[in-house]
C-alpha cells in the first residue's frame, strides 16, 4: 500500500519512540501536520520556533531521549537556528523537521525560501535536504542515529512540500550502516591501562567531570571511581549534578567562576583526569598555564576534541560509561590523606559564600532558599548570565538531568521554553527556571504555551534591573562605564504573568523569599512567575580575569576555622 511522504514521516517518527513534537505550522509544511492529525501525534503549538526547539532540547536534557521540533520554511526555519546551535554544543540529541518550498522552486526566490540545509550546516552534528520521497523513511533513521549515538547533537531535515504529498510504498528502513560515521565505544586497552597505572601512582589526583558523564550515563560509575580511589570531584557546569554535589569529595564547579578550593585542586594537582569534558575556556583560563604540573587523561567519545585546546598526555577515546566500568575494575591506590587534608585547608580558608548586607534582597540568598526548600531535588532549568552563575555556585545538585542550561552557546532566552519541554516529560520532581530580567524577554511569549497546557513551572526571574554579566564586566574591565546593559523600561513582570493567565509574585524584601517560593512550589496547575528585586550592583564572585590562570582570582571571602 502507497502512503504519502507525509505520512512515512509520522510513521518512522513513531517508530523512534518520539512522544511529543514542538512546533509552529506553514504552508509548507501542513501535509506533515494533517498526517499528524490522522495519527494522533501529540503536539505542542509554540509561540516562536526558537522556543520550540528549546523545548525539544529541554525534553532532550531532562530525559535522555531525543527532542523533535517542527518548523515551516523561510522564517519558520531560521527562527531554529539558535536553538539547533544551543543543543549542538551542548551535545543534546535533537531532530528538526522542516517544510521546504517545492523542490522546484528551490534556488528561485520562493516565497518563504530560504535555504536552511546551508544555514545550519555550521550548527548541527548533520543535517539533510530529501528530494525523493523513496529516500525520506532511510533518512529519518539515519538522523535519529546521528542524533543520539557518539557524542549525541542536533540534526536537522528539511523537506519540500512535494515530497511530502507524494506517494510511494512505505519500506521498512534498513539497519543503519553510514560509511565515515562509526562512532568507537570500547577505548582502547593500552591507553586505559596507561591511564590506571598512572592513577594508581598519582599521590594528587583530580577528577574534572563535564556533561559526558551525564550524557553517556556513567553517573554510577563515576561515584564509584571517586570512592574507590578517593579522588576529589570538580565539574564544569555541564556536569553539575553527575557528582552528588553533597558528596564528601565534590569541590562544586571549577573555572572562571568556581570555587577557589576547586580551582587550586586542579592547579596543584599531578593527575588530572578529564570526563566527558572538552576544556573549555572558561574552565581553563590561559591555555597553556592550566594544572601544569598534571599529567593530562582525556576520556572522550569525540576524537575531535582530544587536544583541540589542552594538550593531553593520555588520550582514551571511547564511551566514558564503558571506560570507567574498566578503571573501577583495576583501580589500587591509597587514600590520598595529605592531598585531602590541603584540600579542606583550602575549603576552609576561601569558603564559597557571599556577604549579607542589612536590608538588600541578595540574588544568592534567594537561590540558596530555592535550593533548601526543593532540597536538591528540582529540575532547574537556567538562562545566561549572572543568575546562571549563582545556580551552579549555590544550588547544590544531587542528580544527575536535572540542571538544564546553555552552557556552550550561552543562549539567553533558553531557560523557559527548556523547563516548558522538561515539564512535558512528566517527570515526578518540580521544574523551576531561574532567569535574569534581561533573559526572560527573549522567550517571554512562551509564557502562553505554559499557561494553555497549565503546566506547572516555577519562573523565579532574578531582577537586577540590568543584563548583570555585562555591567559586572564593565564596571570590572572596562572603568566602570556602563554602556547599553541598563534595563530602565522593563515591565512589571508579575503584572505580564497574569495577562497570560498565570500566577504573578512580587518580592522586595528578604523576609518575603520563603512564602513566594512555597506559593510557587504548592501550585500544581499554573506557571507561577515570581519576580525577585534584587540589589543591582551586586557581582559573581569569585571570578577569575580573562586570560590569567584559573587560581589567580578576584574577589574570594578569606576565612579561617
Amino acid at each position: 500500500m502507497k502512503k504519502t511522504g507525509a505520512d512515512i514521516l509520522v510513521q518512522c517518527l513513531l517508530n523512534e519512540g518520539v512522544e511529543i513534537v514542538f512546533g509552529c505550522p506553514g504552508g509548507a509544511n501542513l501535509p506533515i501536520y494533517d498526517a499528524m492529525y490522522r495519527a494522533g501525534v501529540r503536539h505542542i503549538l509554540v509561540r516562536h520556533e526558537q522556543g520550540g526547539a528549546h523545548m525539544a532540547d529541554g525534553y532532550a536534557r531532562a530525559t535522555g531521549k531525543v527532542g523533535c521540533c517542527m518548523a515551516t520554511s523561510g522564517p519558520g526555519a531560521t527562527n531554529l537556528v539558535t536553538g539547533l546551535g544551543t543543543a549542538n554544543m551542548d551535545s543534546v540529541p535533537v531532530v528538526a523537521i522542516t517544510g521546504q518550498v517545492k523542490s522546484w522552486l528551490i534556488g528561485n526566490d520562493a516565497f518563504q525560501e530560504a535555504d536552511v540545509v546551508g544555514i545550519t550546516r555550521p550548527v548541527t552534528k548533520h543535517n539533510y535536504l530529501v528530494k525523493n520521497v523513496d529516500e525520506l523513511a532511510q533518512t529519518i533513521k539515519d538522523a535519529f542515529h546521528i542524533a543520539r549515538t557518539g557524542r549525541p547533537g542536533a540534526v536537522l531535515v528539511d523537506i519540500p512540500s512535494d515530497v511530502q504529498l507524494a506517494e510511494t510504498e512505505f519500506i521498512q528502513p534498513r539497519e543503519v550502516s553510514l560509511p565515515g560515521y562509526k562512532p568507537r565505544v570500547e577505548g582502547h586497552p593500552g591507553q586505559i591501562q596507561r591511564a590506571i597505572d598512572a592513577l594508581n601512582a598519582a599521590e594528587r589526583p583530580v577528577l574534572y567531570v563535564g556533561g559526558g558523564a551525564i550524557s553517556s550515563g556513567a553517573c554510577p560509575e563515576l561515584l564509584e571511581l571517586a570512592e574507590k580511589g578517593r579522588i576529589p570531584v570538580t565539574c564544569t557546569t555541564m556536569g553539575l549534578g553527575a557528582f552528588p554535589g553533597g558528596h564528601e569529595l565534590s569541590l562544586g564547579m571549577l573555572g572562571m567562576h568556581g570555587s577557589q578550593y576547586a580551582n587550586n585542586a586542579v592547579q596543584d594537582s599531578d593527575l588530572l583526569i578529564a570526563v566527558g569534558a572538552r576544556f573549555d575556556d572558561r574552565v581553563t583560563g590561559q591555555p597553556e598555564t592550566f594544572a601544569p604540573q598534571a599529567k593530562k587523561i582525556h576520556i572522550d567519545i569525540d576524537p575531535a576534541a582530544i587536544s583541540k585546546t589542552v594538550p593531553v598526555d593520555i588520550p582514551i577515546v571511547g564511551d566514558v560509561r564503558d571506560v570507567l566500568v574498566q578503571f573501577n575494575r583495576q583501580i589500587n591506590r591509597e587514600e590520598p590523606t595529605e592531598w585531602l587534608n590541603q584540600i579542606e585547608k583550602w575549603r576552609r580558608q576561601h569558603p564559597l559564600k557571599w556577604k549579607s548586607e542589612d536590608g538588600k534582597l541578595l540574588p544568592q540568598y534567594v537561590i540558596h532558599r530555592i535550593s533548601e526548600m526543593t532540597q536538591g531535588n528540582a529540575i532547574v532549568a537556567s538562562d545566561v548570565g549572572q543568575h546562571q552563575m549563582w545556580v551552579g555556585q549555590y544550588y547544590r545538585f544531587n542528580r544527575p538531568r536535572h540542571f538544564l542550561q546553555s552552557g556552550g552557546l550561552g543562549t539567553m532566552g533558553f531557560g523557559l521554553p527548556a523547563a516548558i519541554g522538561a515539564a512535558f516529560a512528566g517527570l515526578p520532581d518540580p521544574v523551576v527556571c531561574i532567569s535574569g530580567d534581561g533573559s526572560i524577554q527573549m522567550c517571554i511569549q512562551e509564557f502562553a504555551t505554559a499557561v494553555y497546557h497549565r503546566l506547572p513551572v516555577k519562573l523565579f526571574i532574578i531582577n537586577n534591573g540590568h543584563l548583570g554579566m555585562v555591567r559586572q564586566w564593565q564596571e570590572l574591565f572596562y572603568g566602570n562605564r556602563i554602556m547599553a546593559s541598563d534595563m530602565t523600561g522593563n515591565p512589571d513582570f508579575a503584572r505580564v504573568a497574569e495577562a497570560y493567565g498565570a500566577v504573578g509574585l512580587h518580592v522586595e524584601h528578604a523576609e518575603e523569599v520563603d512564602a513566594a517560593i512555597d506559593k510557587a512550589l504548592s501550585t500544581k496547575d499554573n506557571l507561577v512567575v515570581v519576580d525577585f528585586i534584587v540589589e543591582p550592583y551586586e557581582n559573581v564572585w569569585p571570578m577569575v580575569k580573562p586570560g590569567t590562570a584559573i587560581n589567580d582570582m578576584m574577589g574570594t571571602i578569606s576565612e579561617m576555622a
